[in-house]
Parts: C-alpha cells; structure tokens; sequence
C-alpha cells in the first residue's frame, strides 16, 4: 500500500480507542516499526495527536474523535451552482449556498476547491487545544454583539450544515457554546490549561 493508504488505515485502527503496540500496527499494516514512527509523526504534524504509552504494556491510542470533512467542492459543482437556472423564488435560495461555499472555500490549481487557510490554521489550533487540554483566545464575531474577545475551553470539533464548528466553554458566557470556525477572527493558543 501507499504511504497515505498506510497512515489512514494506521488512524482508522486508532480510532476504535484501543491500544496498539507498535509491532502490532507494523504487523498489520505490513511495515516495518521504524514507519509506524513515521506515520505517528506525519498525522502529528497534520495535527491528529497520538498519545504514546510508555512501558512494556505501552503501546499508541488516539484519545480525539477526528471527522474527516466529507463534502467535496470541485469547481464544476460551484459553476455548477452559481450558472444554475432556477425560478425567482428560488433563486434567493441558491445565491445564499452558492455565497456559503464561496466564504469557506478556495479555487485551488488543480480545479478542485479547498478549505482557506484561516480555516486550516484555525481548525488546527483547536485541534491542538483539545487534544493538550488547553485553553484558546479568541476574537469572534457574533451576529448580536460584534467582534468580542473570549477565552474557551475546547472540547471538540463537529461539521455541520454551514461549515466547521467548536463546542467549547466560554468564559465570558460561563456555559457550553458552539463556535464557527469562519467566524474566528484571531485565535490564540494559551498556556493554561483547563
């Protein structure tokens, strides 16, 4: 198998919350040991932490719930969207999607469409958080109140309808809130933890 194919079939095991040995990953994966140290190291890097388990009973597990996005744009779908001919009452309806798609996403070379950087950075800047327990400064903008400060504590992350989301608490609010990703501003990692 590909080096990819190897590292979602690595995860995909992780995911069931089990713990694996190495030698048990590089049997199954059919590899040798020094690559699922590898492979360890490219999903960390993509920031899907994995915790090791040190000792002779020690071994990997992934302690997050990772959810890929299963939505994918290609630039014929938006075209598709925008060039779209629709009776008046339902085009109101298509500018709004067409305008959705357009706010999280980017045309990219190869005519497929990704996630904007400030996505990225601000999804993997959650992910990190939630995994090291830490709490995030973030400025958000709020259809109520504008652009305000806050301090949370994430706990994890979710898609949902519009675009990527953060169930966390707020400081500020002192319950349980649901953050979307395109509406972060600035994020900072802290410290603290929680």
């Amino acid at each position: 198998m590909s080096k990819i194919s190897n590292v979602l079939l690595m995860l995909q095991y992780l995911e069931s919350g089990r713990k694996y040995n190495i030698r048990e990953l590089a049997e199954k994966l059919e590899v040798s040991e020094r690559m699922v140290r590898v492979y360890k190291e490219e999903l960390e890097k993509a920031g899907i932490y994995i915790d090791t388990i040190m000792g002779p009973y020690g071994g990997y597990v992934l302690k997050q719930s990772i959810k890929i996005p299963t939505r994918k744009f290609t630039k014929a779908d938006y075209d598709f969207l925008r060039n779209l001919h629709v009776d008046e009452n339902d085009k109101n309806q298509l500018e709004l999607l067409a305008d959705k798609v357009r706010g999280m996403y980017f045309e990219t070379k190869d005519e497929g469409i990704e996630l904007k950087d400030e996505l990225k950075t601000n999804y993997n800047l959650l992910t990190r958080a939630i995994k090291e327990k830490r709490k995030v400064k973030i400025n958000y903008y709020s259809y109520k109140h504008g652009n305000m400060d806050r301090i949370i504590h994430p706990y994890d992350m979710f898609l949902y309808n519009s675009g990527w989301g953060c169930a966390a608490f707020c400081e500020l609010r002192k319950d349980l809130r649901h953050f979307e990703l395109k509406r972060i501003n600035k994020i900072e990692l802290l410290e603290e933890k929680f």
